[in-house]
């Protein structure tokens, strides 16, 4: 078990569905960890232990502690850790369109030169496209773990259409203060189709693979400083526009994703029809993503 303090609540993703917008909503009032967002305790550096988890978090805290950590929702390891270690946590999921979460996510990892693949090709070679998407049976396996009243599932839909209805929810189920939003906040202004290809994905590999060593030793401070300076420009963006979405394998997307929309749509007693509908892709452009720049920061990618 986590001694003393241990964190009360952790956002859990699963990526491209804001977790960096809330976490810059609640980091004036919560405490959470800084300056990297994400820890990646609980699924990559378990072995490491407590102490070193409990030395990202600031040691002035304020309000409840607790973590927003996109990659924990599709892992099994970070399922059964969390329950064991922390078991009276609230559980945050935000869930997204499943087709254009998994087209979102393609593109980060094409703008951070983790491959260079089209899309049919990403999801055989990448199982986290499609596996993060698997909305309900990773739900259920969390709800084997937690009881329900642990559980907030939420909807990327109400977050880009109402933010401080959104905000205000996630707060009274984890004990917060209400945040008020400021228009800074509110602002749509972020679109994963505003990045293109590294200009050298030589360069952009080496940022990540040195951010992740950084990140392992506690040098978090020294990826947030290249992160906050114009250097990122010599790692990201400057290279071709991302490839266009064949339109025939976004309605192969939406009939793989299909059961898992029809599941959730039972335990939440809500029509998500529009999820269900194979199209030419668009990304909304949500005041979601308004806190999710580019940046050289956590293992593999981290503008989530």
């Amino acid at each position: 078990m986590i001694p003393a303090e241990k964190p009360s609540f952790i956002v859990v993703g699963p990526p491209r569905t804001g977790t960096s917008w809330l976490h810059k909503v609640l980091e004036p009032y919560a405490t959470l960890p800084s300056p990297t967002k994400e820890t990646r305790f609980f699924d990559l550096h378990f072995h490491r232990g407590f102490d070193w988890y409990s030395w990202h978090f600031p040691r002035n805290h304020s309000g409840p502690i607790g973590e927003i950590a996109p990659t924990y929702f599709a892992s099994p390891e970070a399922r059964q850790r969390i329950a064991q270690n922390i078991p009276d946590a609230k559980i945050i999921a935000i869930f997204r369109d499943p087709v254009e979460r998994a087209v979102s996510l393609y593109r980060l990892k094409i703008a951070y030169g983790m491959y260079r693949w089209s899309l049919p090709e990403a999801l055989h070679k990448d199982p986290e496209l499609i596996n993060s998407g698997l909305y309900w049976s990773h739900l259920s396996e969390w709800r084997e773990f937690l009881p329900d009243e642990q559980l907030l599932v939420t909807i990327y839909d109400d977050l880009a259409a109402d933010p401080q209805a959104f905000v205000s929810k996630v707060a009274r189920f984890i004990g917060l203060e209400e945040p008020k939003l400021s228009q800074a906040q509110l602002r749509r202004v972020f679109s994963t189709e505003r990045m293109t290809r590294p200009r050298s994905y030589l360069a952009t590999r080496t940022a990540t693979a040195f951010a992740d060593w950084c990140k392992s030793r506690r040098l978090d401070h020294v990826v947030a400083s290249v992160r906050d300076s114009a250097l990122i420009k010599l790692f990201l963006g400057g290279g071709e526009s991302l490839p266009q979405m064949p339109s025939e394998t976004i309605d192969e997307l939406t009939e793989l994703f299909r059961p898992e929309v029809e599941a959730l749509e039972l335990y939440l007693d809500r029509n998500l029809e529009h999820w269900k509908v194979g199209r030419t892709l668009r990304e909304s452009r949500s005041a979601v993503e308004a806190f999710a720049p580019p940046a050289v920061r956590g293992t593999a990618y981290s503008a989530r």
